[in-house]
């Protein structure tokens, strides 16, 4: 797979304190989606304010799309870019088996966490104007194990765990694509294509899970993903929905 996606603009930064805090710097004077790719970050975060490390040679990157829809419906993006992360790591490494799929945010290889997703946006009224979809990878460099939350999914890296190198560059080209293409879908036809292609490669969908919100954990089946996103849970009381949290196996 060769070339840029039609319509999208590419920014490649040696350093910034972050690529989703350039993305909101930058997103009133975009007229259209716009990549953003930094070597260097100095004050990245991941999700809840947590810190994300990064160490030289991973990959850092923040699509922004100018948008005017319902913040739910822009949401459903996590699932888009999961996708796309998805194909973009088959692409460099051939290995369609390796990687899954974790809820809301995750892509795992071979069970540990190589690459997080981090939506942060902006908005006018009712509705999204702009999306800022955060993208962290573990291209080279895993973080070590005290740098995550306890009973959280160990990190890995993908040239650790696979033998792959891949230049950031190269990467954002793959998953530039691969975006480009689940995108339109979502457009097109909606979530419902791209709710039933992310479940084909969920994790421990069918299997015991922990899921912990703000005020309440959680332990059941993963038993769907619901047309909102939400999180499907089979637990000993009946089905309940979690519209955001995070997953524990």
């Amino acid at each position: 797979m060769t070339g840029w996606p039609t319509g999208y603009g590419r920014r490649v930064l040696s350093e910034v304190d972050s690529t989703l805090s350039e993305a909101a710097r930058i997103a009133p004077e975009l007229a259209g989606p716009t990549w953003i790719l930094a070597h260097v970050q100095t004050a990245a975060r991941g999700r809840r304010g947590r810190a994300w490390v990064m160490p030289p040679g991973n990959f850092a990157a923040t699509l922004v799309l100018p948008l005017n829809e319902a913040p739910g419906h822009a949401a459903l993006r996590s699932f888009v870019a999961s996708l796309a992360l998805r194909d973009a790591f088959v692409a460099v490494s051939g290995r369609e088996d390796a990687f899954a799929l974790k809820w809301p945010n995750d892509v795992l290889l071979r069970g540990g966490k190589v690459a997080g997703i981090l939506l942060e946006s902006a908005s006018a009224g009712q509705g999204v104007t702009a999306l800022a979809i955060g993208v962290g990878v573990n291209l080279v460099t895993a973080p070590g194990a005290d740098k995550v939350e306890d009973g959280a999914v160990p990190p890995v890296s993908l040239k650790a765990s696979l033998g792959v190198e891949v230049t950031p560059e190269a990467f954002l080209d793959q998953l530039a694509q691969a975006y480009d293409r689940y995108e339109t879908q979502f457009v097109t036809y909606g979530f419902a294509p791209i709710r039933t292609a992310w479940l084909a490669h969920a994790a421990r969908l069918g299997a015991p899970i922990t899921a912990r919100t703000t005020r309440e954990v959680h332990h059941g089946t993963f038993a769907d993903v619901d047309g909102d996103g939400q999180l499907v849970l089979e637990t000993s009381k009946g089905r309940i929905s979690i519209p955001a949290g995070d997953v524990y196996f």
